[in-house]
């Protein structure tokens, strides 16, 4: 009687499996999956950095159980921080993080709440940031920067930094911005700032403190004579929707 020779399955035959990649995707899987760190990682979904402390308040654990979950969601590349004098703020790493949490969310059925500061109404909407200008009124200027494709960013041994590309050097240059001199201070030339009220970038560095200077020459802005807060005046609103298409 002829013996019939049965198909069998071989695992690592039959199926092609990125071992590396199964295993990374377990490790993320797992940093996700304690209640915990799913409440630090949608608190970040906003954009918005916020420090360790803070997250311990949302993830409702001690501060030192809180860094421990940080440790693990950094290792694994879900989150970054970004250091400012003796204060370290944590973010999500990218959109792509931000994009899966979402698709979670999407499953769950559920929603988060927004952030929202407590910063003083008009220190929140313009201010002085040691030389350059912070608030809504600095972000949001530096995220036209950014859409009007006039920073680069670049990488150095201080961390991240911008330089400009050919439309951004024409677009500060017809500001009356001096970018040879800029460039020749010692200090950086230009570098995101994280806006303690609105915990998103503002422009920092050189290029910044001279920005603030040409639109506080210019009467763009105003400056209070007893803080650090700016009024942008009607001809810089006009100015700004001109020439950055900016409504402020």
């Amino acid at each position: 009687m002829p013996v019939v020779e049965r198909e069998q399955f071989v695992y690592h035959q039959s199926v092609n499996v990125d071992q590396h990649t199964d295993a990374v995707v377990s490790r993320i899987a797992a940093a996700i999956g304690e209640p915990a760190r799913v409440r630090i990682l949608y608190c970040l979904v906003d954009g918005h950095a916020r420090t360790s402390t803070e997250l311990a308040v949302v993830a409702e654990v001690s501060p030192s159980t809180a860094s421990a979950h940080l440790n693990r969601l950094k290792a694994e590349r879900l989150i970054k921080v970004f250091v400012q004098g003796k204060h370290r703020y944590y973010s999500l790493e990218g959109p792509n993080v931000a994009s899966v949490l979402e698709g979670l969310s999407v499953l769950a059925g559920g929603f988060r709440d927004k952030f929202v500061p407590n910063t003083p109404n008009r220190l929140r909407a313009a201010r002085t940031c040691y030389d350059h200008m912070a608030g809504t009124l600095g972000v949001s200027l530096h995220d036209r920067f950014q859409a009007l494709e006039w920073l680069s960013a670049t990488s150095t041994g201080n961390g991240s930094g911008y330089d400009l590309t050919s439309a951004g050097a024409k677009g500060f240059a017809a500001l009356g911005i001096d970018l040879d001199a800029t460039r020749k201070l010692r200090r950086r030339f230009a570098s995101p700032c994280l806006d303690w009220s609105e915990r998103r970038p503002h422009l920092a560095g050189a290029l910044g403190a001279a920005l603030l200077k040409v639109v506080l020459k210019r009467k763009w802005v105003v400056q209070d004579l007893d803080s650090r807060a700016l009024r942008v005046t009607s001809l810089g609103q006009r100015e700004m929707l001109a020439r950055f298409g900016l409504q402020v």
